[in-house]
């Protein structure tokens, strides 16, 4: 348990430098995060469904500046770990998500503590121009923001794995099914969420669209992202015959 702990630690902290040091490339996300604890777990096709489903939940949560919306990443890591240890997929990581988001994301709050007196320490290295204690201050931010990521997900499945595996298994089938029943209701709430912020009069008939073929054609998702790819490559070709008919009139 000791290595697997620690590479998915390790998942977790390159997840959270993501949006630090490489641009933001959505690896962070729980559809990434996953499928790779899954992966060292041996169940990657839990992983798979688990990232997912925790990917529904957050798909609307944006963070703005410090207005944080939880750590996804630890999340994802965490809730993804102990439903596979556990066997009862889903179940476990939809009730864990959103509180193990909103306590990890105060342990990044407590990381941004800490790095603003190495922001002011590479300010002063600035005015003397030592740039090599200004790269040395920032690559010390960068460890810690790795470590924001890695030690809570390796402290907690290196102690808290049996703990909660007890837990979990104290639980009568009743209490684990109303925990299901209202944890399911969660990746509606994140998929409204998204919908509210993108709706719009002109999108509004593509949604309706992809809901006639879900409900009433009985087509599955992928057939349903196939023809929104066909859609949308078709869509921009138009966009570019315009833009290339009003470059050329002028």
């Amino acid at each position: 348990m000791l290595l697997q702990a620690l590479l998915i630690g390790i998942i977790a902290g390159f997840g959270i430098l993501d949006s630090r040091i490489l641009g933001d490339n959505m690896l962070g996300r729980p559809i990434i995060i996953g499928p790779l604890v899954g992966l060292v777990l041996g169940d990657l096709q839990t992983g798979i469904i688990i990232g997912g489903t925790l990917e529904l939940i957050f798909i609307g949560a944006v963070q703005v500046g410090a207005a944080g919306t939880g750590d996804v990443v630890t999340a994802a890591a965490l809730g993804t770990s102990f439903a596979i240890m556990s066997n009862q997929g889903a179940a476990v990581a939809l009730t864990l998500a959103v509180p193990v988001a909103l306590l990890a994301d105060r342990v990044g709050d407590l990381v941004r503590i800490i790095n603003t007196p190495l922001i002011h320490r590479a300010d002063k290295y600035a005015e003397e121009g030592n740039l090599k204690g200004v790269e040395r201050m920032h690559r010390l931010g960068f460890v810690m923001f790795f470590l924001n990521g890695f030690l809570p997900t390796f402290i907690m499945l290196l102690l808290g794995s049996a703990f909660m595996d007890s837990v979990i298994k104290a639980m009568p089938q009743w209490l684990l099914d109303g925990l299901l029943s209202g944890a399911l209701l969660l990746p509606a709430i994140g998929f409204s969420l998204l919908m509210s912020m993108m709706i719009s009069k002109k999108l509004a008939p593509f949604y309706a669209l992809g809901f006639i073929l879900a409900a009433y054609l009985k087509l599955d998702i992928l057939a349903v992202a196939i023809i929104g790819a066909i859609i949308a490559l078709i869509l921009a070709q138009y966009d570019r015959t315009d833009e290339e008919r009003v470059s050329f009139n002028e």
